[in-house]
């Protein structure tokens, strides 16, 4: 199975301060490439297990006696690692948000570059789809969508016309979609309003948001004290719910603090966050937009 190459690969891997005899999670396993890099620093006694939810990674599964994949989302981290026997580990790495391979198949619907059916799951075994979302979702859950995933400022107007669109007939592709959206899609702005609104409809198909906060959660309960988390993302939404949790261990509000004024946090950031050389987002398109942020147990 065809997949690009690993965005950040060596800062991303270096992040996890790697010990030979460690146990690593790499939760977004896709095309294998932060797997293989991390393999290559652990020695005979190190463990690395893999999650991925889309069946396509599976074909990309690493012939080695030292890893173990487990086709699964990584919002259930914590219960999947227990039950293969690993109650802490030593590290965790995380490349968020739609693979290369994901966004280049065309019938999977993630792209704006193809007219193919709206289907946008991860997870193809999933019952919320894409057509679900454009086709049965009322005005106001469409236009809170396109506002809070888009970011989008026509959020209503959006959702006003989606809504009159399907009445005529359903939302199945890409072009039923700019179609219905033609007066809030400029020539000079449409690829650029168009992937806000593919990304908003994503995001809700495959609820990333709330995946990533029970991911992130579950991080303190298994990384081991000193160990690290790597994590790279991709858009505003997802970068901020990295960089608070790095931070404070929440997601919203201030950490407590004891009697003495003191706040007790589960993480410490390491560094500031890692941006990709002009020469990667050259040779790797899809490292354009990414942000790696790197925290360590305390």
């Amino acid at each position: 199975m065809e997949y690009h190459n690993p965005v950040l690969l060596t800062e991303t891997v270096e992040g996890l301060n790697i010990r030979p005899d460690g146990v690593y999670v790499d939760v977004t396993f896709g095309g294998g490439g932060h797997s293989r890099e991390i393999l290559k620093h652990l020695g005979d006694e190190g463990r690395l297990v893999a999650f991925d939810q889309d069946p396509d990674a599976l074909e990309n599964a690493i012939d080695d006696s030292r890893f173990l994949l487990i086709h699964e989302n990584f919002r259930f981290l914590k219960r999947f690692l227990r039950f293969h026997g690993y109650r802490e580990v030593d590290g965790i790495l995380g490349d968020l948000g739609v693979s290369s391979h994901q966004f280049d198949v065309a019938e999977r619907g993630f792209s704006t570059r193809f007219d193919s059916a709206l289907d946008m799951r991860m997870n193809p075994e999933s019952s919320l789809s894409a057509y679900h979302v454009l086709n049965e979702y009322d005005e106001k859950q469409l236009r809170a969508i396109l506002s809070q995933y888009g970011e989008l400022r026509a959020a209503a107007g959006m959702a006003r016309v989606i809504v009159e669109a399907r009445h005529h007939q359903p939302i199945e592709n890409g072009s039923d979609l700019k179609k219905a959206l033609g007066k809030f899609l400029p020539a000079h702005k449409e690829n650029k309003i168009l992937a806000q609104v593919y990304q908003a409809i994503r995001i809700e198909v495959n609820q990333e948001l709330e995946a990533l906060k029970e991911f992130l959660m579950q991080t303190q309960e298994v990384i081991k004290p000193g160990g690290r988390l790597s994590v790279i993302s991709y858009h505003s939404l997802e970068d901020r719910l990295v960089k608070r949790y790095m931070r404070d261990g929440l997601f919203e509000g201030q950490p407590e603090k004891d009697v003495f004024g003191r706040v007790e946090v589960p993480f410490k950031p390491v560094g500031k966050f890692v941006l990709p050389s002009e020469e990667e987002i050259k040779t790797n398109n899809r490292a354009r937009s990414a942000k790696l942020r790197v925290a360590e147990k305390l």
